[in-house]
């Protein structure tokens, strides 16, 4: 019998949703407390690499995720000129193995919406409106109060509530993302016909121009600068002014880059709970327990990763003991730091303005770390 029969998560977003279906198809009863008051349809792209597409194949996901995103398995230079000269394309390394492909595209809120209704199929309860006011754990169970006045019980809570975590400030880890020094212009628009994998230019106005197919019609394009006080009414102008640099399928993305455009902007923020991840029987993955900037991509495949060796190990478990999180710590948290470390890294180099920085053997070195099975 598994180590818990009845389990909630807080955060309905990849890492909860995942950790949901997962012990759901073990039979354990799960409740997800979302904190939202409805499913949320708003969103940008998301680049999924191999080992992220790895999972969503163990959750009986994958054929659903490909048709819906845009999968490749190269990568494009361009010089920062007005040709958008390609300088080279490279085989991206296919860290979910070679049956899957190296990059797909999606739309973040069809990745949410595939997994919610995977997660409600396994027999998971989703409940919205649950903001999260207290835990109270008493050595074999927690319990949750929420805003609504209501309380719930369960064997084991898991915090998979995003960067600013009401569970972690709950369980007392004082730490919350610091900002890296960048900031992100991101815009979902139409799919130019010659945009067929992602293409990263460096230099010109920006550190960073790229774009990603997240499906047949469609595209997020992004400018990456140096972090500064932005209004996100401001995108379409921003965002056209700096992409007038770069051309190539620039010029089709500017043409699309106006009101009717999402557009928003963010900061890099990073954090990372370097230890146990868990107090007592509550524990936090995902974006509640580490983050990092998106220069590598390995945020989301780091949050179902998370998700998935959890829900392995609490099923094989019979109880819940030290050693189950021991083994969890083991197995996840110098993978999450190097991640963070590498994206971190990667972009201090630019804004240091590095030139001789070895971002191709960075960038190698964490391929190849992820392409083992967590």
């Amino acid at each position: 019998m598994a180590a818990v029969q009845n389990v909630g998560i807080v955060g309905a977003g990849a890492a909860g949703l995942t950790a949901a279906i997962l012990l759901a198809d073990a039979g354990i009863h799960v409740e997800v407390l979302e904190r939202a008051d409805a499913p949320q349809t708003l969103g940008s792209g998301i680049t999924l690499q191999g080992n992220a597409l790895r999972v969503l194949r163990q959750l009986g996901v994958w054929e659903q995720i490909e048709a819906k995103g845009y999968a490749f398995s190269t990568l494009g230079l361009r010089a920062p000129d007005p040709a958008g000269t390609v300088v080279a394309v490279l085989d991206d390394m296919r860290t979910g193995g070679d049956d899957l492909p190296a990059t797909l595209g999606m739309y973040r809120p069809d990745l949410t919406a595939i997994l919610r209704d995977r997660a409600e199929q396994a027999g998971a309860r989703i409940s919205y409106g649950k903001t999260l006011t207290g835990i109270t754990d008493d050595g074999g169970s927690v319990t949750v109060g929420t805003a609504d006045g209501n309380t719930a019980r369960y064997d084991l809570l898991i915090g998979a509530d995003g960067l600013h975590s009401a569970v972690r400030k709950a369980i007392g880890i004082d730490i919350e993302p610091k900002s890296t020094g960048m900031g992100i212009w991101r815009a979902f628009v139409e799919r130019p016909a010659d945009v067929v994998r992602t293409d990263l230019t460096y230099g010109g106005p920006c550190f960073i121009a790229g774009y990603c197919p997240t499906g047949p019609d469609t595209i997020y394009a992004y400018l990456v600068e140096r972090a500064q006080e932005r209004r996100h009414e401001d995108g379409p102008r921003i965002m056209s002014e700096l992409a007038a640099a770069y051309g190539g399928p620039w010029n089709e993305i500017r043409s699309n880059l106006d009101h009717s455009a999402r557009i928003n902007y963010t900061w890099f923020t990073t954090h990372l709970v370097d230890g146990p991840w868990n107090r007592g029987r509550t524990v936090i993955i995902g974006d509640a327990a580490h983050s990092c900037p998106p220069t590598v991509a390995q945020g989301a495949a780091m949050a179902l990763e998370d998700a998935a060796v959890l829900a392995e190990l609490l099923i094989k478990a019979d109880e819940v003991t030290e050693t189950v999180w021991k083994e969890f710590t083991d197995r996840r948290l110098d993978r999450a730091k190097a991640v963070v470390n590498a994206s971190v890294q990667l972009g201090q180099w630019m804004l240091d303005g590095v030139r001789d920085a070895d971002v191709p053997g960075l960038v190698h070195s964490v391929s190849v770390m992820v392409k083992e099975p967590a």
